[in-house]
Parts: structure tokens; sequence; C-alpha cells
């Protein structure tokens, strides 16, 4: 019995030591960043393709949206997820980070004590984002108004609660590699960019697994919205999806919020809009050109 014992409690420890290393967090040093003077006035175009006031803004009627305190409450099967202040103030926000503590919690979801980010914050796309892309939108945001409101937890219950298992969720939908080959064609590629990587456009147009993840095959093919009830639509050329919009049509939803039938966008496609509106036409039609040359997506059986 007292060998027994022992075998299970070394198994124990190895089973701890490599789950241990397993999940140990990937981080950006300084000595990892290219050479680049951060630009704020592009970090700014950046910031909104981002999205990132949608969900960090403060909250309530009024509020400055410029102040990036949090407090948006995310309603998912795994819990309730809350938006943390990412304002420039130094305690409260993200004013203390320094520039390769931002890019890892941009692109490596770990946060600057070592702990893993729950991906309810789209670092899985955002991995896919030029390095240069990310240093610039510090820049921008470092010039935001400070608050001090302190970010509010998340209410998870266990093994969601558990930060360093995502670390092994990580292993299996984490990666900085593009979702579809690279376009030769320059606008394409530009697309694709901001698509796959700022505009974040897969988190919710991609249905999701039991355990979160996106369902690579069905990728931009709509499915159930992640944080609320009904559908979010599918955007691949699909006739159930884009197929009768233009490229024009997408560009200038983009910039309007006005579909190609006179209706208008609704839900959180609105902030949406309200960001996409910011950027250059250029941008738009680059993103348009893309999601017009990704694989048709059809219809999920119900």
């Amino acid at each position: 019995m007292k060998r027994l014992l022992t075998i299970a409690l070394v198994l124990a420890l190895l089973g701890a030591g490599i789950f241990w290393g397993l999940t140990m967090p990937s981080v950006t040093t300084a000595a990892d960043l290219p050479t680049h003077t951060p630009d704020a006035e592009r970090g700014a175009l950046v910031y909104a393709m981002g999205g990132c006031a949608s969900c960090h803004a403060a909250q309530g009627e009024g509020a400055d949206p410029s102040v990036l305190s949090g407090g948006l409450a995310l309603k998912t099967d795994f819990g309730t997820f809350r938006a943390p202040n990412i304002s420039p103030h130094p305690q409260a926000g993200i004013g203390g980070w320094d520039m390769a503590a931002f890019v890892t919690a941009m692109q490596h979801g770990v946060r600057p004590d070592g702990a893993h980010y729950y991906p309810a914050f789209p670092f899985t796309s955002y991995s896919r984002m030029p390095v240069r892309d990310v240093m610039d939108m510090k820049a921008h945001m470092d010039t935001l108004p400070q608050s001090d409101v302190a970010s509010l937890p998340h209410e998870l219950g266990f093994p969601f609660n558990i930060r360093r298992g995502l670390g092994l969720w990580k292993m299996l939908y984490l990666s900085d590699a593009p979702i579809q080959p690279a376009p030769k064609d320059a606008t394409l590629a530009f697309g694709q960019t901001l698509v796959e990587g700022a505009g974040h456009c897969g988190e919710c147009h991609t249905p999701r697994n039991a355990i979160g993840g996106m369902d690579m095959s069905r990728w931009l093919g709509g499915g159930p919205n992640p944080d609320g009830p009904g559908k979010i639509p599918n955007i691949t050329p699909h006739a159930n999806g884009l197929g009768g919009w233009s490229a024009e049509d997408i560009a200038y939803y983009l910039e309007s919020g006005f579909t190609p039938d006179f209706d208008s966008a609704g839900g959180s496609m609105a902030d949406v809009i309200k960001n996409t509106s910011q950027i250059p036409p250029e941008w738009r039609a680059a993103i348009a050109a893309y999601l017009k040359s990704v694989p048709e997506v059809a219809p999920a059986a119900e």
C-alpha cells in the first residue's frame, strides 16, 4: 500500500509539473519588439478598427466614450465577464504598462503579472495584427483620459475560474498564422490583416464549440450570438450571407450602417459601424474585397 501511495504521489507531482509547463504563459520582451516609432495618429485608426471602446468605454447614459473605465458585462455559458479599465490611469488602468507588456496582453493574452486572460478578450484575433499596429494603438490609447474606476471581477464558477488552465486552451486556439492563405494582391492582403486581426470579425461571426473555441471549418459562417439572444449572420460570399452584396455595398454598409435593402445595422453591429465609419475609405474597401474572397460557408443544418 505504501508503495502504491508513493507511486501515486510521484505520478501526481509529475502530472502537475507537466500541466505547469504546458500552461506557462508566453510573453513578448522589449528585445522582441521591432524598431518602430509608434504613430499615435495611425494608432487612432487601428484603435477604431479594433473596437476597443465598444467594450471598454465608461457605462451609463451620457458617459464619455473616450474614457475606457470598463464595466460592460458579457454574459456567456461560462459565466459573466466584465470588461476592465484600460484607460491610461497608472494604477486602475494600464498606464503603468510598458510597450512589451501591452503587446504581450494583446497578442499572447497574458497579464503583466503572468496570469492568462480569458478569450472574452479577443487576443486570438489580435495575435494576427502586425506588431507595429499594436504599438501604434498603445501610443493613441496613452493620449486618452485617465479613469480611477476599479475594474470589476468576473463572475465564473469552477473550473472556469482557474486561469492557469487557459494555457491548455491556448495550445488549441491561439495562433498568429493567417486563417486563409495570404493573398498576393496588396488590397486583399491588407483586408485580411484587418478582418482576421484588428477587426476580429470571426470572434462573433464564427460559431464556437463546447469549450469556446472557434469552429474554423465554418469561419465567418454565422451562428448563435455569443453573449445574448439571437443569431450572428453569415458574412461569407454564400447566397445566405453576403453573396448578393457587391464589394461597394459592403464598404458603404461599414461606413453608413445601411444595407442594400435599405435596412440599417442594429444591436452590437451598430457599435461596430460607429468604429468602421471612422477608418479611411481604402480600409473599408480592403475589408469588403477580402470578405468577397473568402470561402463560402453554407447554412448549418438546423
